[in-house]
């Protein structure tokens, strides 16, 4: 994508995010949902924040818009903005709706007058480190939860007995961290994990990538393709999507199983 540059972020910050971006926009582009969230400056129209997405949908903007900005790991976010991630889930609001008018219009005035990419990427990167520093410290159940889901798709019930909290309370944290619940979120990382494994060139084939991802079946895989992303997975494959993150990934292919490895422990459902 020679109008976008995904970049990975300062080693103190890969925990919390998958990467920093600069673009040039030009024409039309569909965004797939990676159960992240992105803080980010475009020209001329300030901060936006992007919520976490349940369905794709495409964009356009005058060619040539520039914009900046930083994309946090799965429900890592919500605490360090002191807002629900359900709250913002489908939709951008500005940066002020979130953290009040000081921190948008100071930062504001600095992203616009920074002398380039990198020097607002390391803008958005002090914000981030700025929030996190004064607390609170994040819910332990949502990293355990990211990087489960990230490797393999658990059953609901079996997570929450994993976890040692009931499906109602893994329910509403989950939701309050990610946006949505449990479910959801194992069908977008299960997708992120098919694109992720079949960049990494280590299963061919769309029906063993659909086995080692996570799904029941080939057939699996197509439906929660169309109804996340709106393609089929060939299209999904060959369009921009994989390439959003950079050499990052939300997922953690190294470490995936192929399903039914561990029974009990992982179901496509």
């Amino acid at each position: 994508m020679g109008w976008y540059t995904p970049t990975s972020p300062s080693p103190d910050l890969a925990g919390t995010l998958v990467c920093g971006w600069s673009a040039r926009t030009q024409g039309e582009h569909l965004l797939v949902p990676d159960a992240c969230m992105d803080i980010l400056w475009i020209r001329g129209a300030g901060i936006r924040v992007c919520g976490p997405e349940t369905t794709a949908w495409s964009f356009t903007l005058p060619p040539g818009t520039e914009s900046v900005g930083v994309r946090f790991r799965p429900g890592a976010a919500s605490h360090l903005l002191r807002t629900s991630a359900a709250e913002v889930r489908n939709i951008r609001v500005g940066l002020g709706d979130v953290l009040g008018s000081t921190w948008e219009r100071t930062l504001t005035d600095r992203l616009d007058n920074a002398s380039g990419y990198a020097e607002r990427i390391a803008l958005f990167e002090n914000a981030v480190r700025a929030w996190r520093n004064r607390g609170p410290e994040a819910d332990p159940l949502i990293g355990t939860v990211r990087q489960a889901l990230a490797r393999q798709s658990w059953n609901v019930g079996a997570l929450a007995d994993a976890a040692s909290v009931t499906e109602r309370q893994l329910q509403r944290r989950c939701n309050d961290a990610f946006g949505y619940g449990p479910a959801t979120l194992r069908g977008i990382l299960r997708l992120q994990r098919f694109m992720a494994l079949a960049q990494s060139g280590t299963r061919t084939g769309l029906a063993e990538l659909a086995a080692t991802a996570g799904y029941s079946d080939q057939a699996h895989l197509s439906r929660e393709c169309r109804r996340i992303s709106s393609l089929t997975p060939s299209d999904l494959l060959a369009g921009e999507a994989p390439d959003w993150h950079g050499t990052d990934s939300v997922v953690d292919v190294g470490n995936v199983q192929a399903r039914g490895r561990r029974t009990g422990e992982e179901s496509a459902a």
